[in-house]
C-alpha cells in the first residue's frame, strides 16, 4: 500500500495541483494559502468522524508528536512558496525543487536516521550540487524558490517519518496549529475574496486537493523508507515541468537546462542503484534457504 499512497500523492502534485492553484492566480497568494489552511481543516475534520474507527489511536501522547508543530510550520512555508511559484509564473522553478527535494532528502535520511549512503548515491547528490554551483555562475544567482522548496519538503517528510501517526490524524493535528494564523489574516487582511460561485467552489476544493494528497504522503512515509520515498518524488516534478513548458508557455533558459540535465542524470544514477540494490535483496534470502 505504500506505493500506491505514494503514487496518488505525487502524480496529484505534478497535475491536479498545479492546474487548480494555476485558475486561482487572481488572488494573493497569501489568501490563497489562508483559504486552503481552512478548507483542510474542515476536510479533514470531516474525514475523520466518518473514518473515526479505522484510524490508529495516536494517544498516549508522546514526546515525539511535539515535532508536529514544526512540520506544520514547514509545510505551510512549502505551500506559500509553491503558490508564490504558480502566482507570478516560475513553475519551472517549482519543478526544480521538486526535482531536487528526492536527493536531499536521501542525504537526510543517510545523515539522521542512519541510512546508508551506498556509493552510487553519492555521486547523484554530488551531481546535483555541482548541477546547481553551475546553474548558479551562468545565471549569477541562487535558485533559492527551488532551494526552499526542496528543503522545506524534505525537513517535512523527515519529521513525518519520525513521528510516525497516521496520516489523516498528522495531518488534522497540523492544519489546526495553522487555523489560527489562517483566520486571523482573513479577518483582518483587506483582501476581498471574489464572491462568483466559481472561485468560491475552487476556494472550498482546495482543501480536498491539499489534504488528500498529503495525508496518501504521510501514509507512505510510514510505510517506506525516506530513500524509496525519494526516489518516487520525480513523478510530480515532471508532471509540473511539462505543464509549465507545454501549457503554461514557460521557457528553459541554458541555465535551468543544465540543472535539469544534472538532476535527470543523477535520478537515472540513483534509480539504477536502487533497482540493483532491490534485486540483490531479493536474491540473498533465496541463496540462503538454498
Amino acid at each position: 500500500m505504500g506505493l500506491i499512497y505514494a503514487l496518488a500523492a505525487y502524480l496529484s502534485w505534478g497535475l491536479v495541483v498545479p492546474v487548480h492553484f494555476r485558475l486561482l492566480a487572481g488572488l494573493p497568494s497569501e489568501t490563497i494559502l489562508a483559504q486552503r489552511i481552512v478548507w483542510s481543516a474542515v476536510f479533514v475534520t470531516g474525514l475523520i468522524a466518518l473514518l473515526r474507527r479505522r484510524l490508529a489511536n495516536p494517544f498516549p501522547l508522546r514526546p515525539r508528536h511535539a515535532l508536529l508543530a514544526v512540520s506544520a510550520g514547514l509545510i505551510a512555508v512549502n505551500w506559500l512558496l509553491y503558490l508564490r511559484a504558480v502566482e507570478t509564473g516560475h513553475m519551472l522553478d517549482a519543478s526544480l525543487g521538486y526535482y531536487i527535494n528526492p536527493l536531499v532528502s536521501v542525504v537526510l535520511g543517510a545523515a539522521l536516521l542512519g541510512e546508508r549512503l551506498r556509493p552510487v548515491q553519492g555521486i547523484a547528490v554530488g551531481l546535483v550540487v555541482l548541477g546547481v554551483v553551475i546553474a548558479v555562475v551562468m545565471a549569477g544567482r541562487l535558485p533559492l524558490l527551488s532551494l526552499g522548496l526542496a528543503v522545506s519538503f524534505a525537513l517535512y517528510g523527515l519529521i513525518r517519518k519520525v513521528v510516525g501517526v497516521d496520516g489523516m490524524v498528522g495531518f488534522c493535528a497540523e492544519t489546526f496549529l495553522l487555523l489560527p494564523a489562517a483566520l486571523g489574516y482573513l479577518l483582518l487582511s483587506e483582501t476581498e475574496v471574489p464572491d462568483d460561485p466559481w472561485t468560491m467552489v475552487l476556494l472550498i476544493l482546495t482543501g480536498v486537493t491539499t489534504a488528500l494528497p498529503l495525508i496518501w504522503f504521510a501514509a507512505a512515509a510510514t510505510r517506506l523508507t525516506l530513500t524509496s520515498l525519494g526516489l518516487m518524488q520525480y513523478l510530480a516534478p515532471t508532471g509540473l515541468m511539462l505543464l509549465s513548458t507545454l501549457v503554461y508557455g514557460e521557457t528553459l533558459t541554458a541555465d535551468r537546462i543544465v540543472l535539469f540535465v544534472m538532476i535527470w542524470l543523477a535520478l537515472a544514477l540513483y534509480a539504477t542503484d536502487a533497482i540493483r540494490h532491490g534485486r540483490r535483496q531479493r536474491i540473498a534470502p533465496q541463496e540462503k534457504v538454498r
